[in-house]
């Protein structure tokens, strides 16, 4: 009897991103998903990478679209208008649904240098309107799979045997794969995942091509776009030196998207009603540590 091949995977684009050296407080910023191309990473929007101190991102809204920050170092002080607060270290992963009336603060802790990732993921139209939630994933709460030289640690989805803690509203995988020097993996996705990779160490040779990506490179990685979920698709992974990467998937929602600074929408008008409800108090008080 038959069977299907499994779709087997390779690296659609690569670049390395560039960044701005902006000094005191917010030192460095730098698109590694930039939103000009939000249609070509749906269902993810945009993914930015900060080196800042205190007082950057004090209070301040999102609308229509949930956030996934990953902690690369320092400490990170989450505060919102509902009296959540939190301290994030290293490794630890904190994931927001906006839904429609976020307000929050992530702000550097004390005196730190804080050095983060943010991901925006967007939400469907039918699920703008939810409730805003928050949930911490912290680094020893990630299942970790060992590997034959190196080991996989899963946020977020069904990967490797184990499914990462994340709940997020919009399913997506998050994994984070370390390897040793000449070590190998296959990462194995749902097919039809849009999926995108960075490099946070090291350098690895990717998919059928062996495409040779270096520390703060990031790729758009190929997908059967008319795939189904139940189906698996690989792709192949080498360490050319001792590496990490973090690999991000998800199925596209295919709806129009408005961006307008801190909300995402499907039309402008909808982007002016939120600046609209901001004024009006609709967003609640400031989140402010109490």
């Amino acid at each position: 009897m038959a069977t299907n091949a499994v779709f087997q995977r390779d690296i659609k684009s690569f670049w390395y991103p560039e960044y701005n050296k902006n000094g005191y407080p917010h030192v460095q910023q730098g698109f590694i998903l930039h939103p000009d191309r939000n249609a070509e990473f749906d269902p993810f929007i945009l993914m930015a990478e900060d080196w800042y101190k205190r007082g950057v991102f004090s209070d301040h809204p999102h609308r229509g679209f949930q956030t996934v920050t990953y902690v690369v170092d320092g400490r990170l002080e989450h505060i919102d208008n509902a009296g959540g607060y939190s301290i994030l270290n290293a490794g630890d992963v904190q994931y927001m649904n906006a839904g429609w009336a976020a307000r929050h603060a992530e702000e550097a802790f004390e005196d730190d240098l804080i050095h983060t990732l943010q991901l925006w993921l967007n939400l469907p139209k039918s699920l703008k309107h939810t409730k805003t939630s928050y949930q911490n994933i912290f680094v020893e709460d990630a299942p970790v799979v060992n590997i034959d030289g190196g080991f996989v640690r899963v946020y977020s989805g069904n990967i490797a045997g184990v499914i990462g803690p994340m709940q997020s509203l919009v399913p997506i995988t998050m994994t984070e794969i370390t390897l040793r020097e000449g070590a190998e993996y296959t990462h194995v996705l749902p097919e039809n995942h849009n999926s995108f990779l960075f490099m946070l160490a090291g350098e690895m040779e990717f998919g059928e091509s062996k495409t040779k990506i270096t520390k703060t490179g990031a790729a758009t990685i190929s997908f059967n776009e008319d795939g189904s979920e139940a189906n698996s698709s690989e792709l192949k992974i080498k360490a050319s030196t001792r590496s990490k990467v973090l690999i991000y998937s998800g199925v596209p929602i295919r709806e129009e998207v408005a961006l307008g600074g801190p909300f995402v929408m499907n039309s402008k008008e909808e982007i002016r009603e939120a600046f609209r409800d901001l004024q009006l108090g609709e967003f609640g008080p400031p989140a402010v540590k109490k």
